[in-house]
């Protein structure tokens, strides 16, 4: 067997970063929010509540944790969010008659 090092359980480690949390959860709330109120030919006006809760939550969990976000943390950032246009018009692509 390999011996480890003493400091091995003496490390921090704070798991997945807050950048990768919010592009996750902008993921689903939207997938959901798209399948069950923006699926009919109009879209209903709910789903725009949820995506200014979404913006007002992404707004507060920048600030908060502005020091965490780099320069490609930004920019992965903003390709979520162009990603999330596009999976709005991709998902509204079969809308149906409700």
């Amino acid at each position: 067997m390999i011996p480890l090092p003493e400091d091995v359980y003496k490390r921090k480690h704070f798991g997945t970063p807050e950048s990768v949390i919010l592009i996750v959860v902008n993921y689903v709330v939207m997938a959901v929010g798209i399948e069950v109120f923006a699926m009919c030919q109009k879209v209903n006006w709910f789903f725009w509540v949820i995506v200014g809760g979404l913006a007002v939550y992404n707004y507060f969990n920048l600030r908060r944790n502005r020091e965490e976000y780099d320069k490609v943390r930004i920019y992965a950032y903003i390709g979520s969010i162009a990603g999330l246009v596009l999976m709005f018009f991709l998902f509204r692509l079969k809308a149906g008659n409700c």
